[in-house]
């Protein structure tokens, strides 16, 4: 692990199996992973970060293959299981006491794998709608499982720009009706975040379609699952349902955070707050 620090901030490499994975750290107190949602990196959630450092000790990181977490093969993608595995070893290299852990979408999925293979790591878990069909009964997780296949065969034929809509719809995200707090910090699309999206579409929708979480081990696990939803998240999408299931499993609440699928990005204050609520709670 090579660390480098700026200017409140620590950045750093790590070698992992297979890949080195970049990583940032910001703040002071309790150490908090966010785990980012889709084609995410480090800086997708910096609004929200910026609201947290005051209180928690912030680790961001770039997901194997994208942005500056480079793959010794780029040909292949990584498994739920190994994105954990990656987490774990991040962890294990800044802290030997159990971290909090927000995970959106995506990272909720890796937060699972997390909390069931590396019991004890992870104190509580922030689960914000998840993207793991596995929690939904059966003929709608088949369902759900060939909405993404589907998806990625458009990529393919058609490309990103087909794509991104159909992306939306099936987690939720209204392009259209942009709700959001004032002043954001800019998300153009630019061409590192292009390839970023292409590497999700095929390899990360892939992960979910094949993983082997098994789901009734997150109701023994010694990390508290909080499940997660989007206030304004359609009920009828897969992620928004997943938190609800996940809920019904554990046989608790689910919490509802301003916005919808992409909540710690449009309404980072809002959503810092509701989180700090949270982790205060518990």
């Amino acid at each position: 692990m090579s660390t480098t620090a700026t200017t409140d901030m620590t950045t750093g490499l790590l070698r992992v199996p297979g890949a080195k994975l970049y990583y940032e750290v910001r703040g002071t107190g309790p150490m908090l992973l966010i785990s980012q949602s889709g084609e995410g990196d480090a800086g997708r959630s910096s609004d929200l970060v910026d609201h947290l450092v005051t209180d928690y000790t912030v680790v961001t990181y770039d997901r194997r293959g994208l942005s500056r977490s480079t793959l010794d093969d780029p040909a292949h993608g990584a498994t739920m299981a190994q994105h954990a595995d990656d987490v774990h070893r991040l962890l294990a290299g800044l802290t030997d006491t159990p971290a909090l852990m927000l995970g959106c979408s995506l990272g909720a999925s890796i937060g699972f794998h997390l909390a069931i293979d590396h019991p004890g790591q992870i104190g509580t878990l922030i689960a914000h709608e998840p993207v793991t069909p596995r929690l939904l009964p059966a003929d709608q997780r088949a369902h759900h499982e060939k909405e993404l296949e589907h998806i990625q065969q458009v990529h393919r034929r058609d490309g990103l720009a087909a794509t991104i809509k159909m992306v939306a719809e099936v987690l939720g995200i209204d392009p259209s009706n942009p709700d959001a707090e004032p002043g954001l910090t800019p998300q153009p699309m630019t061409p590192q975040r292009v390839r970023n999206f292409g590497f999700f579409l095929e390899h990360d929708f892939t992960a979910i379609i094949g993983d082997t979480l098994d789901v009734a081990a997150l109701a023994d696990t010694r990390t508290r699952i909080v499940p997660a939803a989007g206030r304004t998240t359609p009920r009828t999408v897969f992620d928004n349902k997943c938190a609800f299931a996940l809920a019904d499993m554990l046989g608790t609440d689910t919490h509802r955070f301003p916005g919808g699928h992409n909540g710690n990005t449009t309404h980072p204050r809002a959503y810092a707050a509701a989180l700090r609520a949270i982790l205060n709670a518990v």
